[in-house]
């Protein structure tokens, strides 16, 4: 709003005669009778529309503007909208776009087009028929930015300047249209755009053509929903004179309350002070004036007022009023952003922000600093928790190398070589592995190099310094004092090194070998962080070698002591016999099993099979004294029943607490008193499992119903002696449990499994091949077998 009185300066942007007609009094205001009662219902309409296509174009261009496309909003606004509209280009002074409308008053004419020209086109000329001039003409006008607010022009289609439409539209009639052009876009905006619309007046026969334009001249100012207002320059403090209706619903401020003072009353603390200076500027030059300011309703409620101030002068050029065009634009403000209060605080809050999001950005890279440290962090947990379970998982050295080289490829490196050492430092094992196979160059760069490993090389030394070396740039210098090996050196450069890293794997003070990481990637070198990984990775590892040389230490010494504790089988007359022995897998720990074959001094041969409960040395250990219990039990016993013989072994070793449990077959085989007779068997059974006879001719059966309790529960136990005629040819075998255990099934079904395979032997096998028999099926390898096969003739 006009906040001062300014110097004239000559301009044109409003029909005097509106002006004189607003300034005078002639058009009546809110409170007054309605006026345009000339006008036809069509042209009261097409005014309503007017409104609202220059509010939905100024929203649409205003969303896009600092996109720098606004013109592309607005073929989607004003598509449809059913009078003729054009959008101009105020920097080209050209008409960028044409609705449907406006195509049928112009014709197809190619865009963009000079304003001028497209006005000759459509035959546009002013109300005496003359063509419309290029700087005086409404088109002309709003190409240089200036609001038309209403102008009456004639369509004459026979006086086109395309000579086809012309001729075509020689006889029609001329139509009467009223042109309203206001700007869109914002001072500075990138692009400079303007709206015209055209609306056409229906002139009827009664009406004097003058009072209808007249009419809608003031129906066009009062009825629009822009607010328009008028004050005067001659006045003091140029106040306002005239205000329409849609000023008092915009601001709530009756005309009463508003005429007589001037508008800065709309001002308030928050208005920007720059604004109200170019307002004071441009006033003082007596220039169009386009700006957007906030200002304060009635009710202290505040709106976003896009402001354009026109001077008018009379005849002799004299200012006599200056004309505000004004738009409620809050909701246009909305959407571009909630347009700052002021443009200083604009600035300042764009100084905190741009402070703030430095300060965020410092804390977003220190974020992802720390994520990055604990995404690391976690890797390296979840790699050294997936090592010990995976290395724990095994006590077979061979496999628990390969598992090393499986974690270290490829998530450390390209590939990697294993080496294992003794105590004196001399290589015994190694183990490799590459990214892509390479199993040759491998494997010819493990024997060439890594089983002779120089002093020079980088395992070598870190088992030397108990150390890590790192190598982040393998040049070829370097290259030759590590591999001394011209071959093994051409197998290294075919795998690809340009990066090595070695750590020694140390246990309770010894060093064991070491590990060397090889990156084959000029981008992938080898860093600190990579140092402390490898050598958490090789201490795991380092511990779960010495582990597994420690355990199958025990295990060798626990299976000599079993292996030296059972007995050559003797030659005895008439009989033939073999036996088996199997100590379970290294994933388990050794047992107390046993046989024994014995020729008594009464003639007769002793049988025995047992197992000592327990898997350990002490189990073992325990097994040889209860072998040489029995033994003394038997041999030249007062009285030689089986049954009999177990009891005092029972009670011996209760007394000498020689064993805590374990159980036991003994059978004493009675030889034929004649040619061609059966040999008497007498067999008693301390919870083992039962004996089989396989006949002479493959058949063969179960020797149950004798057993009893474990030996060591009850000494007090009389125990059963079963005796059974055995035909010549026969074959007795015995065995332990492991021969017949099976996960998921119980005794029974081994047994029969056993049975069968012994009966699916040849008809002559001798006691070996049963013995291999037995031991051929699918062993659990969880616990110890042993068998003995007696074959009597």
């Amino acid at each position: 709003m006009p906040p001062d009185r300014d110097p004239p300066e000559p301009d044109r942007v409003v029909p005097p005669e509106v002006a004189a007609a607003v300034a005078s009094g002639r058009v009546e205001g809110p409170d007054r009778a309605p006026m345009g009662e000339a006008l036809s219902a069509d042209t009261e309409r097409d005014l309503g529309r007017q409104a609202g296509i220059v509010t939905a174009a100024s929203a649409a261009v205003s969303e896009q503007e600092e996109r720098g496309n606004a013109a592309s909003a607005l073929p989607g606004v004003l598509a449809g909208v059913p009078v003729a509209v054009l959008v101009i280009d105020q920097k080209a002074g050209s008409v960028t776009y044409a609705n449907a409308a406006a195509v049928e008053l112009a014709g197809n004419v190619r865009l963009p087009v000079d304003v001028d020209r497209w006005g000759a086109a459509a035959g546009l000329t002013d109300l005496n028929g003359h063509p419309l001039a290029s700087t005086s003409g409404p088109l002309s006008m709003v190409a240089q930015g200036r609001p038309v607010t209403g102008e009456a022009v004639r369509l004459s289609p026979g006086r086109s300047s395309v000579r086809e439409r012309a001729e075509q539209d020689s006889g029609a009639d001329d139509r009467l249209l009223w042109v309203t052009g206001f700007p869109l876009s914002q001072t500075g905006s990138p692009e400079q755009l303007a709206l015209v619309v055209f609306l056409e007046v229906e002139r009827t026969p009664t009406t004097d053509p003058e009072a209808q334009l007249q009419a809608l001249r003031e129906r066009a100012v009062v009825a629009t929903d822009i607010t328009f207002t008028i004050t005067d320059p001659r006045q003091p403090d140029n106040p306002l004179v005239w205000v329409n209706p849609s000023f008092s619903r915009v601001t709530g401020y009756s005309p009463d309350e508003a005429i007589g003072r001037n508008c800065r009353f709309l001002q308030g603390a928050a208005t920007d002070r720059a604004a109200i200076e170019e307002i004071r500027q441009g006033l003082a030059a007596r220039r169009q004036i386009t700006t957007t300011l906030l200002n304060y309703r009635k009710d202290g409620t505040a709106f976003w007022n896009q402001l354009s101030i026109n001077p008018v002068f009379d005849g002799t050029g004299e200012l006599v009023s200056y004309v505000g065009v004004q738009t409620d634009v809050t909701e246009r403000v909305r959407v571009e952003g909630e347009r700052e209060a002021a443009f200083a605080a604009e600035r300042a809050a764009r100084k905190e922000a741009e402070l703030a999001q430095a300060v965020a950005e410092q804390a977003r890279t220190e974020a992802e600093r720390a994520r990055a440290a604990a995404e690391r962090a976690q890797s390296r947990l979840a790699l050294m928790a997936e090592a010990t379970s995976t290395m724990s998982a095994t006590l077979v050295m061979e496999d628990l190398l390969d598992r090393l080289a499986g974690l270290a490829v490829p998530l450390l490196c390209d590939w990697v070589y294993v080496t294992l050492t003794d105590e004196y430092g001399t290589v015994r094992g190694a183990a490799y592995r590459h990214r892509d196979g390479r199993e040759d160059d491998l494997e010819l760069f493990t024997s060439l190099h890594v089983m002779h490993l120089p002093d020079s090389s980088p395992s070598r030394r870190s088992m030397m310094t108990a150390r890590p070396v790192l190598l982040a740039d393998v040049t070829d210098e370097v290259l030759e004092t590590a591999v001394v090996n011209p071959v093994a050196r051409e197998a290294f450069r075919r795998l690809g090194g340009c990066s090595v890293l070695t750590v020694p794997m140390v246990a309770r003070r010894r060093t064991l070998g070491a590990m060397a990481l090889v990156s084959a990637s000029p981008d992938r070198r080898f860093t600190q962080d990579d140092v402390d990984l490898a050598e958490d990775l090789a201490r795991r590892a380092a511990l779960a070698i010495d582990n597994v040389r420690l355990y199958q230490r025990e295990h060798t010494v626990a299976d000599t002591l079993q292996r030296s504790l059972l007995p050559d089988l003797p030659e005895i007359p008439g009989i033939e016999s073999a036996a088996h022995y199997a100590s379970a897998s290294t994933a388990a720990d050794v047992g107390g099993d046993f046989y024994d074959l014995l020729r008594l001094p009464d003639g007769s041969v002793g049988i025995v099979v047992g197992d000592v409960v327990g898997h350990d040395v002490a189990a073992a250990a325990a097994m040889g004294h209860l072998r040489g219990l029995i033994r003394a039990c038997v041999w030249d016993a007062e009285d030689p029943t089986p049954g009999v013989v177990l009891t005092r072994v029972d009670r011996l070793v209760q007394g000498l607490n020689v064993a805590s449990m374990a159980t036991m077959v003994y059978a004493r085989a009675v030889p034929p008193t004649g040619e061609g007779e059966a040999w008497r068997l007498h067999a008693a059974n301390a919870g083992h499992p039962p004996l089989l006879l396989r006949g002479p001719e493959g058949e063969v059966r179960l020797l149950d119903g004798v057993s009893g309790l474990l030996v060591g529960v009850d000494d007090s136990t009389r125990r059963i002696t079963r005796i059974v005629d055995v035909p010549p040819g026969s074959t007795l075998v015995a065995y332990t449990d492991g021969l017949i255990e099976r996960p998921g099934s119980d005794l029974d079904a081994g047994i029969a499994e056993l049975a069968e395979r012994l009966a699916a032997a040849p008809v002559g096998a001798g006691p070996a091949q049963l013995c291999e028999a037995a031991v051929g099926g699918a062993l659990d390898r969880r616990d110890d077998v042993a068998v003995i096969a007696v074959r009597f003739s």
